[in-house]
């Protein structure tokens, strides 16, 4: 069953921690979908896979339901598109649960602090809590 782990940052790092997030899981060699709201939201997060960290380097790319999804990319980002093929670690950044989630082992989901972000983040964490998914919440400090 599918883990799902909320962080809650405050609203001004959430893209870095994203970013760090999605760091790690690489690191740990899983394969990383990172689920954004909009064509904006993913080449804002492409952007800043590549300068948030001076040193670091997790190769990613931009998929949509125009271009086929790369099984040879390890980090793949995506607004429109249901990623193809295993994966196994989800980072949510849209306000809505993607209908695919389950096929992931982890969900990764990070919110900001503000009341807007907290209102959706509730209501996918009830979503998540109703249909039995074992959750955990992480509130991280600077």
């Amino acid at each position: 069953m599918t883990q799902v782990d909320f962080y809650l940052v405050h609203h001004r790092q959430r893209e870095s921690f994203v970013c760090r997030l999605v760091q790690k899981a690489f690191a740990l060699g899983n394969d990383v979908f990172v689920h954004t709201s909009s064509q904006a939201d993913a080449h804002h997060i492409d952007d800043l896979l590549w300068t948030f960290q001076q040193g670091s380097f997790v190769p990613h790319e931009i998929v949509t339901q125009a271009t086929p999804l790369s099984d040879a990319c390890p980090v793949l980002l995506g607004y429109g598109a249901e990623p193809q093929g295993k994966r196994s670690v989800l980072v949510n950044m849209d306000n809505e649960v993607p209908v695919f989630f389950s096929r992931f082992e982890r969900v990764l989901e990070v919110l900001g602090d503000d009341d807007t972000q907290r209102a959706a983040a509730r209501t996918r964490y009830s979503f998540y809590r109703d249909r039995g998914y074992p959750l955990e919440y992480h509130k991280v400090s600077a």
